[in-house]
């Protein structure tokens, strides 16, 4: 069985903050109190070992599938990972506004989303395929995957310190990373020397602070993939109405160019504040820069009968019209159109039609309007969402100061970047997880094969 990029995901609600307990396979992971835990054993930051240390900043997916990779590699080199918060806290090429030409060569060849379901697979995760080709573990629980990832990194030898920032970092003539590190909480401060550093930082403007700190650029961040918000009180009066399939386009003032994945089908959802959904969110994502520049307002127009043309919705309400013509219209809504009453009833609001008319009372015209609204719907967005509910942004370093087939920095030897922390972003389906892993392991890859190389010179010396 083949597995496209455009199928993968991973569906990671409900995030479980505590990480993994007793080694072993990564799908038994319980202790005896039915706790998990997870406790590392920290390398110390000021080590006198000759032994290389990679420090990855950022305890993410992309951190913390880097770090397995490169420890697997080289079993001698000392891993720390930094993490502010909670470990693994996210855990949920046309498909990515950003970086989807770059993404087309070596990177998703490198380690593809086929090669992702197989490392979780031989780790001890049981995965399912969903009808529509989604990937999910059978346990339905985002810790499954959480559990995997940390066990797997206790079990190589992987530290990992949480509560903990890195607030700047420099190069040395001798090709070395200073970096201070701070836990905000207490007054702590530490200095550690890297010889390897990986900064998987997510979005987090601290990252940001130490990407320009090691002379790189930033395209500035802004919010991708976020609900609209619509004003509408009839609208939220729908809140929890779903559409399996709809086409909707985004129409944006001053945007004249062609943007044809400004046009995006697939369901959607109506919430308390707009509109929200795969459909949307994709939307979102494709129209991020121009959405933040006009201060997210615009036009979306919506054909809730995707299927059909518009002489087809015409002639079935006609035809609906002969068939039923003493019911009302409110109760005998066309089957063809799937449309739930509560749904058919602002319908009939919006073309001003009264609730308790019969099919015979309804003129051609007045079906003809109905027909036009079905399928060419408009919604005024205000802005997106209200409790800030966008979970990736689009925005970070060009990709065009990295290597892709190794994930290196071009500037510096010994830097790295995978993950959200790159301008790379993909739409709602999986693809920003799997950007994650891949540059993980990438960057993993590379760093783990430089450190194997320089711990056999070293023996031989």
């Amino acid at each position: 069985m083949s597995f496209t990029l455009a199928r993968f995901i991973f569906h990671f609600a409900g995030i479980s903050s505590r990480a993994a307990g007793t080694t072993g396979s990564c799908g038994s992971l319980l202790s005896t109190s039915g706790r998990r835990k997870f406790t590392a054993t920290p390398i110390p930051l000021a080590t006198k070992s000759s032994e290389e240390l990679l420090v990855v900043v950022g305890g993410g997916a992309a951190g913390v599938f880097g770090a397995i990779r490169a420890k697997t590699l080289a079993p001698n080199l000392n891993v720390l990972v930094i993490e502010k918060g909670k470990p693994l806290s996210k855990i949920l090429a046309e498909h990515y506004p950003r970086g989807h030409k770059e993404l087309r060569g070596s990177f998703f060849n490198t380690h593809s989303t086929a090669d992702t379901l197989s490392w979780f697979s031989d780790h001890g995760v049981e995965l399912k395929i969903e009808d529509d080709g989604r990937v999910f573990p059978v346990s339905n629980s985002s810790s499954s995957i959480i559990d995997c990832l940390m066990s797997q990194a206790m079990k190589i030898g992987v530290s990992l310190q949480t509560g903990k920032v890195v607030t700047t970092a420099s190069a040395s003539s001798l090709g070395k990373f200073l970096l201070k590190i701070e836990k905000r909480t207490i007054d702590y401060v530490e200095y550690v020397e890297a010889d390897y550093l990986l900064i998987a930082s997510g979005s987090s403007p601290q990252g940001y602070r130490l990407v320009a700190q090691l002379n790189h650029s930033i395209v500035d961040p802004v919010p991708s993939l976020f609900t609209f918000k619509i004003e509408d009180p009839k609208l939220a009066e729908l809140a929890g109405v779903t559409f399996p399939k709809v086409k909707a386009k985004l129409k944006l003032e001053n945007v004249r160019r062609n943007i044809p994945q400004l046009t995006q089908v697939g369901p959607m959802l109506v919430t308390h504040w707009g509109l929200s959904g795969p459909v949307v969110l994709r939307l979102s994502a494709w129209g991020a820069r121009d959405l933040f520049s006009l201060g997210y307002e615009g036009i979306l127009i919506v054909d809730f009968t995707p299927d059909l043309n518009m002489e087809d919705v015409k002639s079935i309400l006609s035809q609906h019209k002969l068939q039923f013509v003493k019911q009302k219209v409110l109760n005998s809504c066309p089957s063809e159109f799937g449309l739930v009453k509560r749904f058919w009833k602002y319908i009939l609001n919006r073309e001003s039609l009264v609730e308790d008319m019969l099919w015979a009372s309804i003129s051609n015209n007045s079906l003809n309007s109905v027909a036009s609204l079905l399928k060419h719907c408009s919604f005024r967005v205000t802005g997106k969402g209200q409790f800030k509910d966008e979970f990736v942004t689009a925005g970070g370093i060009p990709l065009s100061e990295i290597s892709l087939n190794t994930m290196e920095s071009k500037i510096h030897s010994h830097l790295y970047f995978a993950g959200e922390v790159l301008n790379v972003d993909g739409i709602t389906g999986g693809y920003n997880f799997q950007n994650a892993w891949s540059g993980g392991y990438i960057a993993g890859t590379s760093i783990g094969e430089l450190a194997r190389v320089t711990d056999l010179e070293e023996r031989v010396l």
